[in-house]
């Protein structure tokens, strides 16, 4: 019998569906050939989901994916909820989906594909060979800390949002990191702002105590604002680059400029529930439904799927290979900036398909 695996699809918004049927299918189109039986269950998520529920995420949404095996969502973000409240944007449904399952370690990678190499803005002799990872921590820090919010005074309005991090949430994402090192090139880059903030001070303490059980690993700790700044000036000399929330946010995103398109960035989020893979573009609203919106990235988080949860990591290196291949013909969207044949999301992804299959 197929080895069966449920699978919960939040297509969201902006392009988010789009790029999610190119996954799908990838999936459908493997599920013979890898011996397994998929069943897929959508469900609405952000500005999707405010259209309809006037909420950003239901609880029953919330149970779905706890009982499904894996979790994978397109985007969220619409901008006619810009200046909705807090608790009625569309992008609390990502957060209390992560707090929700528990995925507090979130894999960003940035792998450079030679025939990318143009594309990027950096010269070729810094970046060819690009291989890092950005492990960040997804649960805690200034976007789930309390107190939080605006508050109306006497003298104007006040902004609090509060960075807040325990040992135990330190230490957990820490030795992710570490081991992860340990299967890659054994280096872990451990970023903060030490200089200024106690939580980053205990951040570092913690690393350090972690480390002592990775002898074998070598760590180096950098501010946040000189890890910025060396990512654009020799980003080969890292190879995991470990982080609290906002920052891999944000090192993340200037990270996959260094590919040559936000579009071709995939993440896993993993921890104690269900793990969610997405892409790390946004909804991109100015080309959604528009068949212009690169699936590379929702394409290699089916693969990271398939490496870290089903166990099939040899079929996530054949789907990595075929989306380079498929960039050597000259096939491309639009974001991506080599000589080829233009094409749409649909013909992008079915051409990875295609030749995903042949290497089977």
């Amino acid at each position: 019998m197929p080895e069966l695996k449920n699978i919960t699809t939040l297509p969201g918004d902006g392009i988010g569906p789009e790029v999610m049927a190119q996954g799908v299918a990838l999936l459908k189109a493997l599920a013979s050939p890898l011996d397994m039986q998929f069943e897929f269950s959508e469900d609405l998520v952000g500005g999707a989901c405010l259209r309809e529920f006037n909420i950003p995420i239901r609880e029953k949404t919330y149970t779905k994916c706890k009982q499904s095996d894996a979790v994978l969502l397109g985007a969220v973000g619409s901008p006619e909820y810009d200046n909705n409240p807090s608790h009625l944007r569309p992008e609390k449904a990502l957060l209390g989906l992560r707090a929700e399952l528990g995925v507090y370690c979130n894999l960003r990678p940035a792998q450079l594909y030679n025939i990318l190499i143009d594309a990027s803005p950096l010269k070729k002799e810094f970046i060819a060979g690009l291989d890092l990872m950005v492990v960040r921590e997804l649960c805690g820090g200034l976007y789930f800390g309390n107190p939080s919010g605006i508050e109306n005074t006497e003298n104007g309005r006040i902004g609090t949002s509060t960075m807040t991090y325990g040992e135990q949430e330190i230490r957990r994402i820490a030795i992710k990191a570490f081991e992860l090192a340990g299967l890659r090139r054994g280096k872990v880059t451990s970023v903060d702002k030490a200089n200024v903030l106690a939580v980053s001070q205990l951040w570092r303490a913690v690393v350090e105590e972690v480390a002592g059980d990775f002898p074998e690993i070598e760590l180096e700790h950098m501010l946040v604002d000189n890890c910025a700044m060396q990512l654009v000036r020799y980003p080969k000399q890292f190879d995991i680059i470990l982080t609290e929330n906002m920052f891999g946010d944000i090192l993340s995103d200037e990270a996959s400029q260094l590919t040559g398109s936000i579009g071709m960035l995939p993440s896993a989020s993993l921890g104690a529930g269900t793990p969610l893979y997405e892409p790390v573009h946004g909804t991109a609203p100015d080309i959604a439904g528009q068949d212009k919106a690169n699936p590379i990235a929702m394409i290699n988080s089916v693969a990271m799927l398939l490496h870290y949860s089903f166990e099939r990591p040899q079929a996530a290196k054949i789907i990595s290979n075929a989306v380079e291949d498929v960039l050597q013909q000259g096939y491309h969207t639009g974001d991506i900036q080599i000589e080829g044949k233009l094409v749409g999301t649909k013909e992008l992804g079915e051409r990875i398909i295609e030749e995903t299959l042949k290497n089977l």
